[in-house]
C-alpha cells in the first residue's frame, strides 16, 4: 500500500494468483504462472492473462479479462483450458474495473509480465491477508471460496 493506502496492482495481482493457486494448477501440483498485462492508449489496463505451466515450456491460456471488446474477445472475464476459479474471477473482476484505485505499474509502451512460481505455505497465508486488507480498504467484500 502507498503513502496514500492505495494497493499495488502487481502485488494484488501476485496474491490473487497464489490464493487462486489450486485452480490454476489443478491441485497441489508445483507450476508457473504467468500474468501478462497490456495498456489501453488511455493509460489504463486494457487485458490481463493468466496463463499456466505445468511442464516444463508448455503454457496454457488458464483466464483472461478485457476492458474492451473486439471482433476476437468480448469484455469480462473468460476462463479457458478447463479452468475455473471463483474467487479469482471475483478478484480480477473487481481490480480491473477498479484499477484507478490501484497503483498501476508504470506504461512502457509493452505488454507487462508477472512471474509466479509455487507458493510455500507461508506465501500463500501472506497473499491471502494481502488481497482481503486490499480489497477491504476498496470496499469489496472476498468471498472465503477464494481463499479455499
Amino acid at each position: 500500500m502507498d503513502s496514500n493506502g492505495n494497493p499495488d496492482l502487481e502485488r494484488t495481482l501476485e496474491s490473487a494468483i497464489v490464493v487462486s493457486w489450486a485452480d490454476l494448477v489443478h491441485g497441489d501440483q508445483i507450476g508457473l504462472i504467468h500474468i501478462e498485462y497490456g495498456f489501453a492508449p488511455s493509460g489504463t489496463l486494457d487485458y490481463l492473462k493468466v496463463w499456466s505451466s505445468l511442464t516444463r515450456g508448455h503454457w496454457l491460456l488458464a483466464c483472461e479479462y478485457w476492458m474492451s471488446a473486439s471482433t476476437f474477445h468480448g469484455t469480462g472475464i473468460r476462463f479457458d483450458n478447463g479452468y475455473q476459479s471463483e474467487g479469482l474471477a471475483h478478484i480480477l473482476e473487481f481490480v480491473m474495473q477498479h484499477q484507478s484505485e490501484f497503483n498501476l505499474p508504470v506504461n512502457r509502451g509493452r505488454q507487462g509480465l508477472l512471474q509466479i512460481s509455487t507458493p510455500t505455505q507461508e506465501e500463500c497465508v501472506a497473499a491471502g491477508v494481502f488481497v482481503h486488507e486490499a480489497l477491504d480498504h476498496l470496499g469489496s467484500a472476498l468471498p472465503e471460496l477464494a481463499l479455499a
